[in-house]
């Protein structure tokens, strides 16, 4: 069993206020339409999902995170997979976010190549300042992604991209 199965059952109640306060700071630079779809990338309860109103779409690997969400509403589309194995079409959301989980990815640089596979022209990524990946994370995403602000969160780097980095 993985830590977030292990901890799935009081996810929300450790988590809660401070993933909501992300999201409403990251609301303000950021509008979506109601026809958009939206992926969660490491999506966990869901709690950083539902919280859109548009269609929404969540992965994560974690199977007891997830069922939490299924539980939750309003409703979503959540999948068993991880960053590294996105299970969806090139360019098939109009964003893609992933709140404070890239630190957790297994491959990093896999995982930010996969959201930007799936992703059309808008990704927030955020991450735990304390990481010790924070450089590498932050480095990956700016050759990666085309970063057009940067927050400093209390706990967070957020980047905020409107447009894919061309190679």
């Amino acid at each position: 069993m993985n830590y977030y199965d292990e901890i799935a059952q009081g996810y929300e109640e450790l988590h809660k206020e401070e993933q909501e306060n992300k999201i409403n700071l990251i609301k303000q630079y950021l509008k979506l339409q109601k026809d958009e779809k939206l992926l969660d990338v490491g999506c966990g309860t869901g709690l950083t999902t539902r919280t859109w109103d548009c269609k929404r779409f969540g992965i994560d690997p974690s199977k007891k995170l997830l069922e939490k969400a299924k539980q939750k509403g309003p409703k979503g589309e959540y999948e068993l997979a991880p960053s590294e194995n996105i299970p969806f079409k090139d360019n098939e959301f109009d964003i893609v976010i992933s709140i404070t989980a890239i630190q957790n990815f297994n491959n990093i640089e896999k995982g930010l190549n996969e959201i930007k596979r799936v992703g059309n022209d808008k990704f927030v990524l955020t991450f735990l300042k304390k990481s010790s990946k924070a450089d590498k994370i932050a480095s990956l995403i700016q050759q990666t992604f085309n970063i057009s602000k940067i927050l400093e969160e209390d706990k967070d780097f957020i980047f905020i991209s409107r447009g894919v980095h061309n190679d």
